[in-house]
């Protein structure tokens, strides 16, 4: 007995291939979006104040305090990730902007995830279950965008390697 599908093979390979190919679109402007939006807010004095303990805890960014103030150092991390955004948005014009900016993407996830592990207070006991709780619960998603990271710099890696010429 066969089984009728109501989509062929042939139909959804094609389909597949374009749902991908939308996919990387939604994540790289999502990203972009995101990273611009919270890149801005780190030029007001409250994300200055919010972000100083994540900072001052981690083993990463707590150096920036050596060399500048409270608001010196959250602009500093603001015009990080200005340039990662920048280099995202740059993939269209060549995909080894993408790929830079992908892994200075996924770099700056994993430095964010890593407060988890170095700021008091991350997480809590709810009865019998440890949840994230007040900055974790935030810091959390970036679990999601380091995979959305980590996509889009195969993708952009694909296409420039694609893009090279053949050996000789």
């Amino acid at each position: 007995m066969t089984t009728a599908y109501p989509v062929g093979r042939a139909a959804a390979l094609p389909v597949a291939s374009r749902l991908r190919g939308a996919a990387d679109q939604v994540l790289r402007w999502g990203l972009v979006v995101i990273i611009l939006w919270f890149a801005a807010f780190k030029f007001t004095d409250a994300e200055a104040r919010a972000i100083e303990p994540l900072l001052r805890g981690s083993p990463v960014l707590s150096w920036l305090y050596a060399f500048t103030d409270v608001r010196g150092a959250s602009r500093l991390v603001g015009v990080a990730e200005l340039t990662i955004a920048a280099l995202l948005m740059l993939r269209p014009l060549d995909p080894r902007f993408g790929v830079a900016g992908g892994i200075a993407a996924a770099a700056m996830f994993v430095t964010t995830l890593s407060f988890l592990a170095t700021t008091p207070g991350m997480f809590a006991r709810v009865e019998w279950i440890v949840v994230p709780s007040g900055a974790g619960g935030f810091i959390i998603k970036d679990l999601l965008l380091l995979g959305a990271a980590l996509r889009i710099t195969g993708e952009a890696l694909g296409a420039a390697t694609r893009s090279l010429p053949p050996r000789s």
